[in-house]
């Protein structure tokens, strides 16, 4: 159990935001909401590309070593610029990039190169893709899972066009845990106070609305557990970490199982 749940009112909202107030879901009318949109490529560039933002992401992608991605079909949700690349197994023959922004998309393209790459914009109040049943090897999704709502019509989604014997990796930032709220405040926060006017504990309530022990759940739910990796100290406790990895297979269908 988190030590969020035993935590008095106060301190469980300074760390992770007064979620009871404010929800899980945006106000896209809320100007700071708005301010925190506007200014999220300088907001990650500032936070998140260098010093201690920068270790704590890149501690993610190794697990990407551990999927053979040679001349599989790739799907990946918010690639942005790649960051995970130094890390793959072999090389994709397509890849398909998923993301709410046209401008992220061209970023990716770019990236590619010369492997086929197929764009889609979505629209996150209503995730769908336009995909057939079963057509990609391998799901991707670095530091995405934590921003998705609802989560689980994400996860089934992918559910439905990842291949019976394909795979699901990615990470999530152990967001809910005691180490990432101190954390947060401590170097993110600090960020925020000096150079904006965003109050950083009420839009992280709709900028992460997904703790990383309900992502966890939800993905056991939908998929077959093959591993979780918890960086940096390893023990699986969120509390204790920043970092979540994790490798998920299928789940075998009911008409599967009969014939075992």
């Amino acid at each position: 159990m988190p030590l969020r749940n035993y935590l008095p009112k106060s301190v469980s909202t300074a760390l992770f935001g007064d979620r009871d107030r404010w929800g899980t879901v945006a106000d896209q009318n809320d100007p700071m909401w708005k301010d925190w949109l506007f200014r999220l490529e300088e907001i990650y560039r500032a936070t998140q590309r260098s010093g201690i933002g920068k270790l704590v992401n890149n501690a993610g992608y190794p697990v990407l070593r551990r999927v053979d991605l040679s001349g599989k079909v790739v799907l990946e949700i918010g690639p942005g610029d790649l960051p995970h690349t130094p890390h793959w197994n072999g090389k994709p023959s397509r890849y398909i990039a998923v993301d709410q922004s046209g401008e992220f998309l061209q970023v990716t393209t770019k990236k590619l190169g010369d492997i086929d790459c197929e764009t889609i914009l979505v629209d996150e109040s209503a995730f769908s893709l336009p995909l057939e049943d079963h057509s990609v090897d391998v799901v991707l999704t670095f530091y995405n899972l934590e921003h998705l709502t609802p989560l689980d019509t994400y996860l089934a989604e992918l559910r439905r066009v990842l291949r019976p014997d394909g795979v699901l990796v990615g990470c999530v930032p152990a967001e809910g845990g005691l180490a990432w709220g101190i954390g947060r405040r401590l170097t993110t926060y600090r960020w925020f106070a000096a150079n904006t006017k965003i109050d950083l504990m009420k839009v992280i309530c709709w900028g992460h609305p997904n703790f990383a022990d309900d992502i966890v759940s939800q993905l056991d739910r939908h998929f077959q557990r093959s591993l979780i990796e918890y960086w940096p100290m390893r023990l699986p406790s969120i509390d204790a970490n920043l970092v979540l990895s994790f490798v998920y297979l299928p789940r075998a269908s009911r008409s599967d199982r009969g014939r075992e």
